[in-house]
């Protein structure tokens, strides 16, 4: 994975971003335009890709698409790199002027923002076409349904972000404990933990550090819970978020959170795993590559806890990439991302930093292998991993651009991550504010 910075803007809906329903106006012009397999099919397909990873990631990216070589008749690809700062007005703004990439892939939740402005291509076609490929079948499990709205598949599953725990064995073998398998054993070792002068509940809520909020989302979804019910609502005042949230208060009543996590940013809770401050504690997957050092040699992924209702689960992001309805090619935009997907291993196999693969063919190669931690991320949590959707349902959709890195979930994790709440009243408040936005 890149940097805790960079995948965390990676998240980033187009709406929290934005600040506000300010896109949507932006996109308000494209709902008409350029109708799926229109166009100029002379003209090339653009495709336009984040920095997902390290330095090597894009000249790597660029060089599998630049060697796409099209059947006759069908329009080649470019290759265009676009920066996470700004990245929101620069697709808002591509696509209303359609001036915008052909074929993409952006902020986690931007393509159900898109669909919904009628932007997208749907996938639906392309996915069926890799029924006879092998490629379908290839996905880890769920992820393809993850993309489907009521009209069609929004886009297709390309990289994951995962949220796991992390455990420092040497810190809990030298405070007498052992690593937790469930919510008690959890506190147990926190409080082992406590008496060496080690936080047990390693996060923090700071400055465009969204991973505090995913994590109080993980312990809800672990639980049973979550924010959206099975009508795409928001249902949050629940027994099984009360109780999580209850848990996670106590964890901070009784000294296991560092009192100064809310204002933690990802620097600063890299900066705690290294001063050996935090034993235990929830990040992405990429966690260790970011610490470096001898403490990042340390640390491993811990299996799932088990809540007290016999559950597992985590929150996740399926980042994706998606077609748009202005393109040279339909046909052409679909023939790209059958070659890319056939060919874009190397992004994984050569160590380039981005996120989780989507394929089990390239989890099983020799190279992913190699890394421990990735290889029990993929086997224990991504099957239990759920989206913002959860509990009522896996498929993303425009309202949980919400909750999606905006202030709606900064306050709710802030005011738990600091115990200047309840469970309920933080729970009615996070409610009243997810309806407020989603109208």
């Amino acid at each position: 994975m890149g940097s805790n910075g960079r995948m965390e803007l990676s998240r980033r809906s187009l709406l929290g971003a934005a600040g506000g329903l300010s896109a949507v106006g932006m996109l308000a012009a494209c709902g008409g335009g350029g109708g799926a397999g229109g166009g100029d099919s002379s003209e090339p397909i653009a495709f336009w890709n984040m920095p997902w990873g390290g330095d090597q990631f894009n000249p790597t990216d660029e060089e599998i698409v630049t060697a796409y070589q099209p059947a006759e008749g069908l329009p080649p690809a470019t290759y265009q790199t676009v920066q996470w700062a700004n990245f929101t007005q620069t697709f808002s703004s591509a696509v209303a002027s359609r001036t915008g990439p052909a074929v993409s892939s952006g902020g986690g939740t931007q393509a159900f923002l898109f669909e919904n402005q009628g932007a997208i291509a749907y996938a639906d076609d392309l996915l069926e076409s890799w029924r006879g490929n092998g490629l379908y079948d290839d996905f880890l499990p769920g992820l393809i349904d993850a993309m489907r709205t009521d009209n069609g598949y929004a886009a297709v599953p390309y990289n994951l972000d995962m949220r796991v725990l992390w455990v420092n064995p040497t810190l809990l073998e030298e405070a007498g404990t052992e690593a937790p398998t469930d919510w008690q054993s959890f506190l147990d070792a926190c409080e082992a933990l406590k008496q060496i002068d080690v936080y047990g509940y390693g996060d923090g809520s700071g400055s465009g550090r969204f991973t505090g909020g995913h994590i109080l989302v993980s312990w809800m979804i672990g639980n049973g819970g979550g924010l959206f019910n099975a009508d795409q609502q928001p249902d949050c005042v629940t027994p099984a978020n009360i109780e999580a949230m209850e848990f996670v208060l106590e964890c901070v009543a009784k000294g296991y959170v560092d009192p100064a996590a809310a204002t933690y940013t990802s620097d600063n809770v890299q900066e705690q795993w290294r001063a050996r401050r935090f034993g235990m504690g929830f990040d992405g997957g990429g966690l260790a590559a970011n610490i470096g050092g001898e403490v990042g040699s340390e640390i491993v992924v811990n299996s799932p806890l088990t809540s007290p209702a016999g559950t597992q689960g985590m929150l996740y992001f399926p980042n994706n990439i998606m077609m748009y309805q202005d393109t040279p090619s339909q046909e052409g935009s679909e023939a790209f991302l059958t070659y890319y997907y056939q060919n874009m291993a190397r992004l994984w196999t050569e160590n380039t930093g981005i996120g989780l693969p989507p394929l089990r063919s390239i989890a099983e190669t020799p190279e992913f292998q190699e890394n421990p931690n990735n290889v029990k991320i993929i086997e224990e949590y991504q099957p239990i991993a759920q989206t913002w959707a959860a509990p009522g349902g896996s498929a993303l959709f425009q309202g949980v651009t919400s909750v999606d890195a905006t202030p709606i979930i900064d306050t709710f994790t802030q005011q738990i991550l600091t115990g200047a709440t309840d469970a309920r009243s933080a729970l009615e408040e996070l409610q009243r504010g997810i309806e407020d936005t989603i109208g």
